[in-house]
């Protein structure tokens, strides 16, 4: 009776390991084309602005609130967004510039306390934005064409999907969970090259913002590493409306540009 208990077991395993096998494919093409939806539906709105809550939670318990103002505009593959705190006084009138135009992208900080325009070079990209547990690198556009797609399962409601970016030092690989009805970005699993999830990143509460587009409200970055971690909350979004300040701040690739 017990060893035909343990075939059973051996069996259900074995067709268990197959069934996964089937569900993991290797077609790179088939990958990326998954990662593009997502990419398509995030590019299917012209223009947002919105306020953003960030709240970063240390080891210990201990947080600190950041309040910010955002503004995005993009304009078929090229985009620009700008960030610009207003809370609390030690960092309000701080911003942050992200273009990526013809497949490039440079970013640039604003420093009000010093009074100059900082450009992030690419070994400063890996750093910690505002002392929160994203890093340049994380708050930069997720494009399809950055990263070289290995394998994608199709799962109960998600597509799991492994690709590595070959310019980033901070990662050797990342999973992206993506919603396979609404083509959201659920989850993104962040890999070191010795297969150790180092960060997790959790996105909740989606508002549909089109027909076609679902956005979360929050989005949390866990440090795995450093038991700690960043929320930041969106309100008050608006999309393609054209503002004064996103016209003049993000279609000027200047340093200017940053300087409200």
């Amino acid at each position: 009776m017990k060893s035909g208990l343990f075939f059973v077991l051996i069996l259900t395993l074995i067709l268990n390991i197959q069934s996964i096998a089937q569900e993991r494919i290797t077609d790179e093409d088939e990958a990326r084309a998954i990662f593009e939806q997502v990419e398509d539906r995030r590019n299917s709105i012209s223009t947002e602005t919105a306020i953003m809550d960030m709240t970063i939670t240390d080891s210990g318990g201990r947080t600190r609130n950041r309040t910010m103002n955002m503004w995005s505009s993009t304009n078929g593959d090229n985009s620009s967004s700008l960030i610009v705190f207003s809370d609390p006084g030690n960092v309000s009138g701080t911003a942050f510039l992200t273009i990526r135009e013809n497949g490039n992208s440079s970013q640039k900080l604003y420093l009000p306390s010093v009074g100059r325009v900082q450009t992030i070079s690419s070994g400063e990209r890996g750093d910690r934005f505002m002392g929160s547990d994203f890093t340049f690198e994380d708050l930069g556009d997720q494009q399809a064409e950055d990263y070289e797609f290995m394998w994608l399962e199709e799962q109960d409601s998600v597509y799991r999907v492994r690709a590595n970016k070959p310019e980033s030092d901070q990662y050797d690989y990342v999973e992206f969970f993506i919603d396979r009805e609404r083509y959201t970005l659920n989850e993104i699993h962040y890999f070191n090259s010795n297969d150790e999830m180092i960060k997790r990143l959790e996105a909740e509460e989606f508002e549909q913002i089109t027909d076609e587009l679902w956005s979360p409200s929050t989005m949390t970055m866990y440090d795995l590493r450093d038991d700690r971690n960043t929320e930041i909350t969106w309100s008050n979004r608006e999309t393609n409306v054209i503002h004064s300040r996103l016209a003049i701040s993000l279609n000027v690739a200047s340093d200017e540009a940053l300087i409200l």
